[in-house]
C-alpha cells in the first residue's frame, strides 16, 4: 500500500464574521451580473486570460483527486467552422423530430435555434471532455470515480472565473457530441461533456428577461 502523505493546511485564511458577510455579498452581487449570451463579438481575447481561468478550474475537487477532465481550447477558424457544421447538422435533426417538441417549446423563451453562428464568431470554444478512465504508466486501465460530478464542479468554476475576468460564456450541449472526438482527435476514454463558448458579447447582444428562484424555493435549513 502506498504511503499516505499529508501536509499542513497553510493557505486557509480566516476572516472576521463581518468581513465574511461582506465578501459573500460582493460575490453574490457579481454572480448576479453573470448572464449566458448567444451573440458574441469576434474581438480577440488574450490567450493568457483563458489559461489563467483554466488553471483556476483545475483546482476543483474531484473524486479520488483523479481530475478526470480535459479542456480543448479551439481558436482556429477552420476547426470552429467544422464544429459548427457538425453541430448544426445534429441540431436540424433534433428540431425536426416530433418527439422533442416539448423540449423545443421549453427552450423557446431562451431564443435557441438550429443555427449556431456563435460557434464561429466567438474567439474561443472550450470543448470539455470527461475522462471515463485512464491508464497507468504500466498500461493498466484505471477506473475514474464521480466523473460527472467532478467535471461539473470544474466547469462551474471555469464559468465563474471567465465571468470574473470580464468575459461572457455560453454552455452548449448538442444532443449528440461524439463528433468532437473525431474533429479534435480525442481518445475513446474521453466523453464530450460540453462546449463552452467564450468571448465578449456583441454590441447588440440581448438576453432573456428571466428571474432566478428565491432562496426559499431552492434551499431548506433543518
Amino acid at each position: 500500500m502506498a504511503e499516505k502523505k499529508f501536509q499542513s493546511l497553510t493557505e486557509y485564511c480566516k476572516f472576521p464574521e463581518a468581513e465574511m458577510k461582506r465578501r459573500a455579498l460582493e460575490f453574490y452581487a457579481e454572480m448576479m451580473r453573470r448572464r449566458t449570451v448567444r451573440s458574441f463579438s469576434d474581438q480577440p481575447v488574450d490567450r493568457n486570460i483563458i489559461e489563467i481561468c483554466l488553471r483556476a478550474a483545475s483546482t476543483a475537487p474531484s473524486g479520488a483527486n483523479q481530475q478526470p477532465w480535459s479542456f480543448i481550447v479551439v481558436s482556429d477558424h477552420a476547426v470552429k467552422r467544422e464544429i459548427r457544421e457538425a453541430a448544426e447538422k445534429i441540431e436540424k435533426e433534433f428540431y425536426s423530430k416530433k418527439a422533442t417538441e416539448k423540449w423545443v417549446n421549453a427552450l423557446e423563451h431562451l431564443g435557441t435555434f438550429p443555427s449556431k453562428p456563435f460557434l464561429e464568431t466567438a474567439p474561443y470554444l472550450i470543448a470539455i471532455f470527461s475522462q471515463l478512465y485512464s491508464y497507468s504508466a504500466s498500461g493498466e486501465k484505471k477506473k475514474h470515480y464521480y466523473v460527472s460530478e467532478s467535471v461539473g464542479i470544474a466547469t462551474g468554476m471555469l464559468i465563474t472565473g471567465l465571468h470574473h475576468a470580464g468575459l461572457v460564456s455560453l454552455t452548449y450541449t448538442p444532443s449528440k457530441m461524439r463528433f468532437l472526438n473525431k474533429i479534435l482527435s480525442r481518445p475513446l476514454n474521453e466523453k464530450p461533456y460540453m462546449i463552452l463558448v467564450v468571448g465578449y458579447p456583441s454590441e447588440d447582444a440581448l438576453v432573456p428577461a428571466i428571474q432566478k428562484k428565491p432562496l426559499e424555493e431552492i434551499a431548506e435549513f433543518v
